[in-house]
């Protein structure tokens, strides 16, 4: 089984992620620039609060077995300092059903016994 892996993570650090990822082995991500709020419900400095914080979304599909391997790196590149702070992000995983690729119609997420027996 193919999982997905959405990552919410501070604009500054994307890019260590990303570096992080291609390092690990994991070189298709997806990057999206977002806007939206946690726990926290924004951000407040002097008399003025702001509802939705500039953030980043890398997402990338990944085998199952990958998973552990795969969050591992996004935490440690995406934590601010040691401990992490608020605001660090968050990372979300769903399962795939079908992965295909266009140009050549291969459905990735089956095993190639499967393909080759359809």
């Amino acid at each position: 089984m193919m999982i997905m892996v959405r990552a919410i993570v501070r604009p500054e650090k994307s890019d260590d992620v990303l570096a992080a990822l291609m390092d690990a082995g994991f070189p298709a991500v997806t990057k999206y620039s977002v806007a939206g709020r946690g726990k926290q419900r924004g951000i407040k400095i002097g008399e003025v609060t702001y509802d939705e914080i500039p953030k980043t979304m890398l997402m990338c599909v990944v085998k199952e077995e990958e998973k552990d391997f795969l969050i591992d790196t996004i935490m440690a590149a995406a934590r601010s300092g040691e401990k992490g702070a608020f605001g660090d992000g968050k990372i979300f995983i769903s399962p795939v059903e079908d992965v295909y690729t266009i140009s050549s119609g291969i459905n990735e997420a089956k095993p190639v016994e499967e393909e080759e027996a359809a």
